[in-house]
C-alpha cells in the first residue's frame, strides 16, 4: 500500500464522513419531536389491531 501515491487521504476522508454522519445523527436525535418519539415508543403496546 505504501507504493500507491496519494493513498494516505482515504483514511482521512473516511474518518471525516463517519464523524459528520455521527454528528448529524446525534443532532437529529436531540432535535426530534418528543411527542412523536413517545408515540413511536408506544406502538408495540397498542393492541387495537389496526395499522395507522
Amino acid at each position: 500500500m505504501s507504493s500507491i501515491s496519494g493513498i494516505e487521504i482515504y483514511p482521512i476522508i473516511s474518518f471525516i464522513i463517519f464523524f459528520l454522519f455521527f454528528i448529524i445523527a446525534t443532532w437529529l436525535i436531540v432535535k426530534a419531536d418528543k411527542k412523536h418519539i413517545a408515540k413511536l415508543a408506544n406502538l408495540p403496546l397498542d393492541n387495537d389491531g389496526t395499522i395507522k
